[in-house]
């Protein structure tokens, strides 16, 4: 008999403000879970901080371990860097989890958003090429010589890439190395992967497709799993604003119908990777990871 691979899906739009802040371009989590009439549901919920919002995916994820329901959980941030990336920074061990763990190591944010991002990516700028590249973007308060309020240069053939291979798939999604301004993903990735950390570490969740291969997922592949936690796009999942609703929060809300849609008719699994050899796999499941439903 067919049978889902989740119970449950949690999708999380991150945000890297420096202040608590709720509305347009703050934090949105959407949770869609069964009821007490055991029909599945969907709540949104809008943290002001960072530590807010971390404290509720830990209660939600604690609620669905005692239920022993499984969760999809997606990040709209990256959960890997570009090939290279690494190396650059001469870190030891897996790519993807020596980057995570760098992360967390570096980044000081406090419970009212206050964040040094910047700093962390002028550091690592430093590192990895002794200039103001590859991150780039920053108020013009916290530019430094290592870090540069507009993008100095462009990639060239010597440079670690400016985009991902998911990234150049999804079109339209933007670099990581882009600290600042309208849709800073390096800025969500920093303050973000933290929590994405601390968030596995206290359970048992497999990140993909670092710890469950870039392949499609059956339910036997989760068997001891509480979470899955994975990286999404939103935008691939259009849903217009509902009365009330906000772009932000019909966003989450898409992405929860999409997987839970998907799941019903056990299509979900089909997914999380290609069966195919691919040359791009040895990157993307050890450093650069994959977007969930960006086309192959």
């Amino acid at each position: 008999m067919s049978q889902r691979l989740f119970q449950a899906y949690v999708t999380v739009d991150w945000s890297a403000a420096s202040k608590p802040t709720t509305g347009p371009d703050s934090i949105w989590i959407g949770v869609m879970k069964r009821n007490v009439r055991f029909q599945m549901a969907f709540e949104a919920h809008n943290p002001a901080t960072r530590a807010e919002a971390e404290k509720l995916l830990n209660a939600v994820l604690d609620d669905l371990r005692r239920k022993g329901e499984r969760a999809l959980v997606g990040f709209d941030f990256p959960l890997g860097f570009p090939r290279g990336t690494a190396a650059a920074l001469k870190l030891p061990g897996e790519p993807w989890r020596a980057l995570m763990d760098f992360a967390a190591k570096e980044m000081k944010d406090k419970p009212d958003n206050t964040n040094n991002r910047f700093q962390v990516g002028a550091k690592m700028n430093r590192l990895m090429t002794g200039e103001a590249f590859p991150f780039w973007g920053a108020p013009a308060r916290d530019e430094q010589t290592m870090l540069s309020a507009k993008r100095v240069r462009d990639h060239g053939p010597g440079d670690l890439p400016e985009f991902r291979y998911a990234d150049e798939a999804a079109r339209g999604a933007a670099s990581i190395w882009k600290l600042y301004y309208q849709g800073s993903v390096g800025g969500q990735a920093l303050t973000g992967l933290p929590v994405v950390k601390r968030l596995r570490d206290a359970r048992n969740v497999k990140i993909w497709p670092f710890e469950t291969g870039w392949k499609p997922l059956a339910p036997s592949d989760l068997s001891e799993v509480e979470a899955v936690f994975a990286e999404i796009y939103p935008s691939l999942y259009a849903a217009k604003p509902g009365a009330g609703e906000i772009k932000d929060q019909a966003q989450v809300r898409g992405a929860c119908e999409r997987f839970n849609a998907l799941d019903e008719k056990f299509q979900l699994g089909a997914l999380f990777g290609s069966t195919k050899d691919d040359p791009r796999r040895a990157a993307i499941e050890r450093e650069e990871g994959w977007i969930l439903g960006a086309a192959g």
